[in-house]
């Protein structure tokens, strides 16, 4: 496969409205990571695949200091005119993080990124790399049970498939429960906590339809780590 994660043109330019109102990303994916991240205030985080910036402007807003990296110049378009306060680099996620000291950072958002790239041990070494000492990464999968529902076959299924998307299609690896934390734990990270996020109530308001689907069926597994000492 290419190695390119980005989501450009005009792939680039839906996930960057999509992502805006989807009961997926702004109803449910981005409030659990967010509340997994708790008190980002005063603290240097970096954002790793942060498309269109919806994160980087939450975390500013939150008064953290915010870097955010990503393969599409598009996505990052966007994340200028949404959260121009940060600090934002056109990086292939598939290449080590070179920009950055060791320990640059007290914290790092991953979300629903790292199932893109292929080289993950690598992109998860370098993310501890730049972690400060007990430093914390929150990072958030598609669920392996929801890629199953979709695409069958066998659960313990590890191949790259294509998930429609607007105009485009999403591409990506099939994981396990098992793989996911076992990639993180060799990689050094000390799991805290494991959630299946569920859809937060304001949703019920806005597409009650979308709300009662995202509470019977998991979407997304987010985890917090630490990096230790």
């Amino acid at each position: 496969m290419a190695t390119d994660t980005g989501y450009h043109d005009e792939l680039g330019e839906f996930f960057a409205q999509n992502a805006t109102t989807s009961p997926y990303n702004a109803y449910t994916d981005r409030p659990a990571m967010l509340a997994l991240a708790g008190d980002v205030a005063n603290a240097d985080i970096l954002d790793v695949g942060c498309g269109a910036g919806h994160y980087a402007a939450e975390l500013l807003a939150r008064g953290a200091r915010v870097t955010g990296i990503d393969a599409s110049a598009t996505l990052l378009r966007h994340a200028h005119s949404r959260a121009g306060r940060a600090q934002f680099r056109l990086h292939d996620l598939e290449q080590p993080l070179d920009f950055a000291a060791d320990a640059s950072f007290d914290g790092i958002i991953c979300a629903l990124v790292i199932h893109h790239v292929t080289n993950r041990r690598q992109l998860l070494a370098e993310m501890r790399r730049v972690l400060r000492p007990d430093g914390w990464l929150v990072i958030s999968i598609t669920h392996p049970t929801a890629d199953w529902r979709y695409f069958g076959g066998s659960y313990y299924d590890q191949s790259w498939v294509d998930l429609p998307h607007g105009p485009g299609v999403l591409h990506f690896q099939r994981t396990t429960l098992e793989e996911f934390l076992g990639e993180l734990l060799d990689a050094g990270f000390t799991l805290e906590k494991l959630v299946e996020p569920r859809p937060c109530a304001e949703l019920r308001e806005v597409d009650e339809a979308a709300y009662t689907r995202l509470s019977e069926r998991p979407s997304f597994l987010a985890a917090r780590l630490r990096s230790g000492a």
